[in-house]
């Protein structure tokens, strides 16, 4: 079974991101809910070069089926993307995650995904 390595999952509010994300740090996230089983059903996954704890403050209230996050601090920007195109394919690609496209690699790198031709 695929996992986040991630902590959490936690309610996407303001006050529980600023009590459980401490540091501005590069990271990975994913957004989803508990479901009746006490499960953390993944519904989109993310990353941020410089910030999560901002990045996921920008998702509070966007979409309803967006309860809780889990999240993870990443070593570098690098890092946080390999994590992303990694979570992206074990939880389904855009056929069950809610990402439309395939996580991007940023402008001037030639990073690769391992997992797909992309």
């Amino acid at each position: 079974m695929a996992s986040l390595e991630m902590d959490g999952p936690y309610d996407l509010d303001n006050e529980t991101i600023d009590a459980n994300v401490t540091r501005t740090s590069a990271g990975n996230y994913a957004l989803g809910r508990v479901d009746e089983d006490e499960i953390f059903r993944v519904n989109y996954v993310g990353r941020s070069y410089d910030d999560v704890k901002d990045r996921l403050k920008r998702w509070v209230g966007k979409k309803a089926n967006y309860k809780e996050f889990k999240f993870s601090y990443a070593t570098s920007p690098k890092d946080a993307f390999e994590k992303e195109r990694k979570n992206y394919h074990d939880f389904g690609g855009s056929e069950k995650l809610d990402n439309e496209i395939h996580p991007q690699r940023p402008e001037g790198t030639d990073w690769g995904c391992p997992y797909c031709d992309y």
